[in-house]
């Protein structure tokens, strides 16, 4: 019988052995994702609308590795030929306004109808933690489930206007993987909607009745982009609130001037917890499309879009060349601690940034 001593020795080697073990394993997954994948292979996978591949290659050009480059140049390249066939929907509203509940009824219904639905959502990202907690899947349980169906959620990071740095692209890759509808959300009312604007065909905003700024019309300016407002959770004791608030916002846009592309702006009741108004809804984006395909509208619009992503493009280049720039680098700690002090002001320091950047 074994003593207690070699017993002891016999359970550490084990352990040992099942340590050891256990670094290979980790050492082994951590080699596979270091291996490049095969580009080819995944823009084939898009392009056959593998969710896998498609999930695959937004992360790549969601990267801020210079090493990526040239294979996300590859991928959207590859990907722009099969792109530029969908209807983009973009919706935004205040936090508990039910966005996400609104969206899973939308898109089922469309899945429903035969239509492949894209659903890019972004969260806020923590301005101290650096965070974001990217639940869209979670909220949308049944849609998430649904085969014709594909949900991102992505953190807005810096970027303003309620959309991450990287979601036009995203949206390209989209289309590209057969998604001939896309649903857009963002992180809501209060930053410059005027990105998310520019990156879709019709543009939605929910409100909740009884919000206190029906009368004012509320943020002028995203009530001028909104192609419509929704009143969402038009429910229950609710409802009478939500007439009453529906009428307030006819009252406003009619003060707005009118569109261009020849549609005026509708204002809907729905209850997407409820799944009532949502078939109305999609109605009235359809025939918004029909309008302004007709007219001539919607491939302008398109042109526009093309020329605001390649200016903002520019600018974000520019500015990524700016902060990586050496002497800027080394500079820029000195120049700070100069502002902080009142020696010179923060336009000095930034024309004297730029200038060394240039040289």
């Amino acid at each position: 019988m074994p003593s207690s001593k070699n017993k002891s020795a016999l359970q550490e080697k084990k352990s040992d052995s099942h340590s050891n073990l256990s670094a290979i394993s980790a050492e082994r997954i951590k080699s596979l994702r270091r291996e490049k994948k095969d580009i080819n292979e995944l823009i084939q996978g898009v392009l056959k609308g593998n969710k896998t591949a498609l999930s695959q290659a937004i992360t790549l050009i969601e990267s801020r590795s210079k090493r990526h480059t040239d294979d996300i140049k590859t991928v959207i390249t590859s990907c722009l030929p099969h792109a530029n066939k969908s209807l983009r929907i973009g919706i935004t509203g205040v936090p508990g306004v039910g966005k996400s509940t609104f969206i899973e009824q939308l898109g089922l219904l469309l899945t429903h109808k035969g239509h492949k639905v894209a659903v890019l959502a972004v969260d806020p990202t923590s301005s101290v933690s650096q965070g974001s907690i990217l639940g869209d899947k979670t909220r949308m349980e049944e849609l998430v489930q649904d085969p014709n169906a594909f949900i991102r959620p992505t953190a807005s990071g810096e970027s303003l206007g309620g959309v991450a740095r990287k979601t036009r692209e995203s949206i390209l890759l989209c289309e590209a993987a057969g998604f001939d509808i896309l649903l857009i959300e963002t992180v809501g009312v209060g930053q410059s909607e005027t990105t998310v604007h520019s990156m879709t065909d019709f543009f939605l905003l929910l409100k909740l009745a009884g919000a206190g700024d029906e009368l004012q019309g509320i943020k002028r300016g995203i009530i001028e982009m909104a192609d419509a407002i929704i009143i969402n959770k038009s429910d229950g004791e609710n409802v009478k609130a939500a007439k009453r608030a529906k009428v307030e916002f006819n009252r406003a846009l009619h003060m707005y001037p009118a569109k261009q592309n020849g549609w005026f702006p509708k204002v809907k009741l729905a209850s997407a917890l409820n799944n009532v108004g949502i078939e109305d809804v999609w109605t009235m984006i359809s025939k918004y499309a029909e309008i302004v395909k007709s007219n001539g509208f919607f491939e302008d619009k398109r042109a526009n879009q093309n020329q605001f992503w390649l200016t903002q493009t520019i600018e974000d280049s520019l500015k990524r060349e700016f902060y990586q720039n050496e002497t800027v680098k080394a500079e820029f700690p000195e120049v700070l601690k100069k502002i902080q002090s009142q020696q010179i002001s923060p336009f000095e320091a930034a024309d004297y940034l730029l200038k060394k950047a240039k040289s």
